[in-house]
């Protein structure tokens, strides 16, 4: 029989809260982590707004010579992951030489290239960071958490565009069923927070223009919602198979169930309006948790604020639960925290578990008048207690790529 898999661990480093403990007091607030964009000058772009994690301080046990020789989005992914390792007691040494890292990332150190190109444009060659090249690549994320956690099992990226973090955690869920590993960190890390790459999503006309209310741009399923606010971020996840974690005395907050994945082969950016993409990855997640529709309380939105993702997502939530659907609670995260692209899966897991864990409910806010063909539950504007069991969390990706996650309250 396949293995049951625990969640242990979380870590996050998000716009609204480095570390779980503010995140999530953030999230039940209604807190949002938007703002002027502070990473440049950005008055020349039509978005000048962003989710930038503040403050981020990427010491305290990790190695100097680490932060010089990577990249912003692998320091965010350092931190998560320490915090991880932490809140799961992982014991050092033999132990951690089979743990697998799982660590995705949509797009890599693209605030690092850009920079370093710079440089060679305007100094020439061998003038950059020598080490620049290793610094971007995506997969440095990963491979630079094994460096400082000792964790030397399976060692794989996700790169999915913004499903990377969902992949991860459903990666490593199969790797901990089929036996490769007992022990895993999962999710994903992203910062693309530079003037090209905010500039490129302004030429898709994928952003929000709302400079003007940083806090109140990321509007899910509202009607007058104008694009998706873009952001930085990392959440990983310590996951465990059950026997393991208790043989080590370890509480679990909660179980990954079941995992499904599909792609539309619809469009590079726009989703299917027909939802069929999504609705095989929801079902299959489903299917693989042993879960039925009806049993499931909540759903994690994917919920990007932009005018096609959240009317596409409503419609396939319909087409897979049915008149459940209208019993659903669908708050969307990314509300509060802005898309983090590649990440923005894994920061949503975070907040799922912690849902289970606590009982509440977070908002989704800004939603002060929704858009009528978004007519389910999403939880505006306040938290709300409720006693749940099941939970899913959905991630949708430019090019199709479709990635949901089930989640069991453990009591």
């Amino acid at each position: 029989m396949s293995r049951r898999v625990v969640i242990t661990g979380l870590g996050v480093c998000a716009p609204n809260g480095i570390g779980v403990p503010r995140f999530w007091d953030a999230l039940i607030h209604g807190r949002s982590g938007i703002g002027p964009i502070r990473a440049f000058d950005a008055s020349g772009l039509r978005s000048r707004i962003a989710g930038e994690v503040m403050g981020l301080s990427p010491n305290g046990g990790i190695s100097s010579r680490t932060l010089k020789r990577t990249a912003r989005f692998t320091h965010l992914a350092l931190v998560a992951a320490q915090e991880a390792v932490a809140s799961a007691r992982l014991p050092e040494g033999e132990s951690r030489e089979e743990t697998a890292v799982v660590v995705g990332s949509g797009i890599g150190g693209f605030d690092t290239l850009e920079r370093e190109h710079e440089v060679f444009l305007n100094r020439g060659p061998g003038r950059f960071a020598p080490q620049t090249v290793p610094m971007i690549i995506p997969d440095m994320a990963a491979g630079a958490i094994a460096i400082e956690t000792g964790c030397r099992g399976p060692n794989l990226c996700l790169s999915t565009a913004c499903a990377s973090g969902a992949h991860a955690l459903g990666t490593a869920l199969d790797l901990i069923r089929q036996g490769r590993c007992d022990v895993a960190l999962a999710g994903a890390a992203e910062c693309t927070i530079s003037p090209f790459a905010v500039d490129g999503y302004c030429q898709l006309r994928a952003l929000s223009t709302r400079n003007d209310d940083p806090q109140g741009a990321s509007r899910p399923f509202s009607r007058d919602r104008d694009g998706f606010v873009i952001a930085e971020g990392a959440g990983v996840l310590v996951l465990e198979s059950e026997e393991h974690a208790r043989a080590r005395g370890i509480e679990p907050l909660a179980e990954l169930a079941g995992y499904g994945l599909s792609g539309d082969g619809y469009h590079t950016t726009a989703p299917d309006p027909d939802g069929k993409g999504a609705v095989r990855a929801m079902r299959a997640a489903l299917a693989d948790a042993k879960v039925a529709p009806a049993d499931v309380q909540l759903v994690n939105a994917h919920g990007t604020s932009t005018p096609l993702n959240d009317v596409a997502e409503t419609q396939a939530l319909k087409q897979v639960f049915g008149e459940h659907a209208r019993r659903l609670m669908v708050p969307a995260t990314k509300s509060m925290t802005g898309h983090s692209l590649g990440a923005a899966g894994a920061i949503e897991a975070v907040a799922t578990v912690l849902t289970l864990q606590h009982g509440v409910v977070h908002p989704t806010i800004n939603l002060n008048e929704p858009d009528p063909e978004c007519d389910l539950d999403y939880v505006p504007l306040e938290a709300r207690e409720a006693r749940l069991e099941v939970a899913m969390s959905n991630s949708f990706a430019f090019g199709g790529h479709n990635g949901v996650l089930v989640f069991r309250s453990i009591r």
